[in-house]
């Protein structure tokens, strides 16, 4: 079993609040996650123990351990209960661990009942720093990061996810809310992979599926609540008249971009036109998801002017802004590291990385050319 990031974070949330919530897509390894914490687990998809929760709730109150209810957007009659337990004995803390696939579900029963009771941490696929030498990063960027998607197993790429957006569209999104046909949402995911990467339109989208663009508007959200797509905000400064206003839409999880554009392998990968999108998107969903696993307190944007000057990451810490270049290149440019100085600058980042492919670590002052290998270890 491989060591999560995310849980030293785990751990000191549940040290200091009564209630911790993980969050994250289906199959992500939030269950596994949460068991190695340990705890009386209760799946409150099943109706059976749904039915066990309540006839042991008086016990479950009395225990030192915490209790662990898996997909608890499934039982929102739970999250009053829990508000008036936790509200009966507010110095406790560690007494529950919340699991969810889909956060908008999730989120409005707890900002309604839990609000200042709980901290929410989010579980993302396996990552870079957690598959050490058991993967090859190219691996990691073919078939994404879920546990069963084949970065442990490769023989389960592209199946194994073609398998899981069935799923998706046909019975776990109408059930969490979506207001769509399971057809239609297949339709809508094609169409969303062939714009990763690129500024969010919605009308464009809404235009093939013979919708609003109110509608589709509506379901990228859902969709980025559910963990599947991030909707990347663009970098606003006090020039905004400057600055494009559209944010980028990128799929989270690049195993399930693949097997929608039909990459089924490296070398058909690496042939495509859109294949500098798919490794930004990745390295960007790798940068970010490190982040939160270790808590560390930052927001994310694009900058894209409108005379078509772009840097792809800016990183906003509360005492620091990091620009980030990112190039599918192994021997990057001089004139690489000229523009993303220049674009920094008009940016106010003190702290500048062009993150490649390359071999050889390069350090001068302020800029830092490296792989994403070694910018991940500048986060850890």
């Amino acid at each position: 079993m491989l060591p999560r990031l995310l849980r030293r974070l785990v751990l000191a949330r549940l040290g200091a609040f009564p209630a911790v919530a993980i969050l994250g897509p289906r199959q992500a390894g939030k269950t596994t996650l949460a068991k190695t914490i340990g705890g009386d687990y209760f799946d409150l998809e099943q109706e059976g123990e749904r039915l066990r929760l309540d006839l042991e709730w008086e016990s479950v109150l009395r225990s030192r351990r915490p209790a662990i209810l898996d997909e608890a957007q499934a039982a929102p009659e739970i999250f009053p209960r829990l508000r008036g337990a936790i509200d009966a004995a507010r110095s406790r803390r560690g007494r529950f661990l919340i699991l969810g696939s889909v956060s908008p579900a999730l989120m409005r029963n707890v900002s309604e009942s839990l609000a200042g009771r709980l901290a929410a941490c989010e579980l993302s696929g396996f990552l870079l720093p957690e598959l050490g030498r058991r993967a090859a990063a190219d691996d990691s960027w073919l078939m994404g990061g879920f546990p069963g998607g084949g970065v442990l197993d490769k023989s389960r790429f592209p199946v194994w996810q073609r398998e899981y957006l069935r799923l998706l569209a046909q019975r776990d999104l109408p059930a969490w809310g979506l207001p769509a046909k399971p057809r239609a949402t297949e339709r809508l995911f094609s169409m969303l992979a062939h714009v990763h990467g690129q500024l969010w339109n919605a009308s464009h989208i809404a235009a093939g599926l013979g919708l609003s663009y109110h509608t589709v508007n509506s379901y990228a959200e859902y969709l980025a609540g559910a963990y599947l797509i991030r909707l990347l905000p663009p970098f606003h400064s006090n020039v905004r008249k400057r600055l494009v206003k559209s944010p980028k839409l990128y799929w989270r999880d690049s195993g399930l971009l693949h097997a929608l554009l039909g990459a089924a392998s490296r070398r058909d990968l690496v042939r495509r036109p859109w294949v500098g999108f798919s490794w930004e998107g990745w390295a960007i969903e790798q940068i970010l998801s490190v982040l939160s696993s270790l808590g560390r307190e930052h927001e994310a944007f694009f900058l894209r002017t409108q005379d078509g000057q772009e840097l792809d990451l800016l990183l906003e810490f509360p005492r620091d802004r990091w620009a980030v270049e990112l190039k599918l290149s192994s021997h990057p440019a001089p004139h690489d590291m000229e523009r993303l100085n220049r674009l920094a600058d008009w940016a106010g980042a003190s702290r500048r990385f062009l993150v490649s492919r390359t071999v050889a670590p390069a350090r001068g002052g302020k800029a830092l050319s490296c792989s994403l290998g070694d910018f991940l270890k500048e986060l850890v």
